[in-house]
């Protein structure tokens, strides 16, 4: 799926040690336009072999090594990433941006994921972030402007500017449920957007879906407003601070989805597939990283099902 069918190594040749002292490193860094706090490198399948993208050359793929940032378990990061985009599109049938690991020349595991935003004639698609849609900048809004607002502000955007809201809203919804139950907490308004692919906007491939409390504490949900303004909250809310199923069916009804409808998605999240238990089994984490991985999803799982 990744490449379309070609015979590609999984070994790069190359490593990302020493990378701030790279020249070379640092300049194909600068010409992806992708924002993060994680690492990310532009690059190209050729004969085979992954390699990175020449200055102005346009990549169709994005590299992913551990980040380098002062966090014990940072070498399990790509690992982390790929399981849980994995168990988001093959579990849950949730659109992602495909993805896999390679190796450095060193062994360490790198994260790899195809460029949705590309077309095969290597021009681009019109594609914008909900940051951007929402004209949320650090020059208005400060250093944190991503963290700023509301996850029915999103469903609110998609409403207005795409035709097929009911259908994007869903997706989207969805996708939030994702993010709470499987813990990750950077789900911010940089890491949702609309893509124009056949004449008409609609919420982009899931990208960048993380287990972050795996690595880092931090709060249930990526955005500081939670995920409306004024929302009733659950009894169990208030009494533990966790949302619970009430609290999604209530935020459901706010962004104008269908109670049945809603019902489904719900229901898909109540028990935890064998399948998942199987994907985090046979993921590149290693054994201590596998049995946190599955106590905080069944952590979230049990604050979900919870009744008022």
């Amino acid at each position: 799926m990744l490449f379309n069918g070609e015979k590609v190594s999984p070994f790069l040749d190359f490593d990302f040690d020493g990378i701030h002292a790279n020249s070379d490193l640092q300049e194909n860094q600068s010409n992806l336009s992708i924002s993060g706090a994680q690492e990310k490198y532009s690059a190209v399948v050729e004969r085979g072999h992954i390699r990175l993208s020449n200055p102005g050359e346009q990549g169709t793929f994005i590299l992913k090594p551990a980040p380098l940032i002062n966090i014990q378990t940072r070498k399990q990061i790509p690992a982390n990433e790929h399981l849980t985009m994995q168990i988001a599109s093959q579990v849950y049938g949730i659109e992602t941006a495909a993805n896999a690991l390679c190796f450095s020349a060193k062994g360490q595991p790198v994260y790899i994921t195809r460029r949705f935003d590309v077309k095969p004639d290597l021009t681009k698609y019109s594609m914008e972030d909900f940051a951007s849609v929402l004209g949320k900048t650090e020059q208005g809004f400060g250093s944190n402007f991503k963290y700023d607002g509301h996850y029915a502000m999103i469903a609110d955007a998609i409403r207005t500017v795409v035709p097929a809201w009911m259908v994007e809203t869903e997706r989207f919804f969805k996708l939030v449920l994702f993010n709470y139950l499987y813990a990750n907490e950077d789900a911010h308004l940089k890491n949702f957007s609309l893509i124009n692919r056949n004449g008409e906007y609609a919420l982009a491939p899931a990208y960048d879906l993380l287990n972050t409390r795996l690595h880092l504490e931090g709060d249930d949900l990526g955005l500081k407003g939670g995920l409306a303004p004024n929302l009733e909250p659950s009894d169990a809310l208030l009494r533990t601070g966790h949302l619970c199923r009430t609290d999604f069916e209530r935020f459901a009804q706010r962004i104008g989805l269908p109670a049945k409808r809603v019902e489904r998605v719900l229901n898909l999240f109540m028990k935890f597939p064998l399948m998942v238990n199987d994907l985090i089994a046979s993921s590149f984490l290693n054994d201590k990283m596998k049995r946190g991985y599955w106590r905080i999803i069944n952590q979230r799982r049990q604050w979900f099902v919870r009744s008022e």
